[in-house]
């Protein structure tokens, strides 16, 4: 009797096993055959939803001025800052930072823009000098000593301006830090950069 009964009991186990097989067969085609006649219409919330990652999308130019000035701001925090009690003169310490502004520029600046670059090369066109090699070293330092004269430029006119306005000639009315300095770095480094793409422009014209 239990063996009739086993031998019964099997046959459900056998159908439900060709219906399982008989489904995945029929996926497997209709994956096959699928193209954008036959699929059906899927919302882009839904899409959305199962991509990965941020849902906030950065854009790129916004990474750049904040690596930009990040950068420049961390550059004013550590010599400027950092080394003002050891360099009493304004004229080395402006050889040193600008100096310290190149090599930043040229060793990490730059190296982390290629790096968040989403092709080869992408991010070049926010770089003064983008090619890499020693060349770019030297240039990149004289590079930081023209930004730095034209932010040194900028805080002067802004605080001979203030003292005009308020008459307080015995007082700095804005010092330098991090935060403002790098944002006139970035400014002008972004600057120098457009005037750079702007002469190379005319120049590919007329070689035209």
């Amino acid at each position: 009797m239990s063996k009739r009964a086993s031998k019964g009991g099997g046959k459900p186990e056998i159908d439900r096993q060709t219906d399982y097989y008989k489904l995945n067969t029929k996926a497997v085609d209709d994956l096959v055959s699928a193209n954008a006649d036959n699929s059906p219409k899927v919302s882009e919330a839904e899409l959305r939803a199962y991509k990965s990652g941020p849902k906030v999308k950065i854009a790129d130019w916004v990474k750049v001025i904040f690596i930009k000035a990040w950068f420049a701001g961390a550059v004013c925090f550590f010599f400027m800052w950092g080394l003002g009690n050891y360099l009493a003169d304004q004229l080395d310490m402006l050889f040193v930072t600008g100096t310290a502004l190149g090599m930043v520029t040229d060793l990490l600046t730059n190296n982390v823009l290629r790096f968040i670059s989403k092709t080869q090369g992408g991010n070049d066109r926010w770089m003064m000098f983008p090619q890499k090699g020693w060349i770019s070293f030297p240039l990149n330092i004289l590079y930081g000593y023209v930004i730095l004269i034209m932010v040194v430029v900028i805080y002067n006119v802004i605080n001979i301006t203030i003292i005009r306005f308020t008459g307080a000639a015995d007082t700095v009315p804005l010092g330098v830090e991090p935060v403002l300095f790098g944002v006139f770095c970035m400014g002008c480094d972004l600057l120098l950069i457009q005037v750079k793409r702007f002469f190379l422009g005319l120049f590919r014209g007329k070689a035209k």
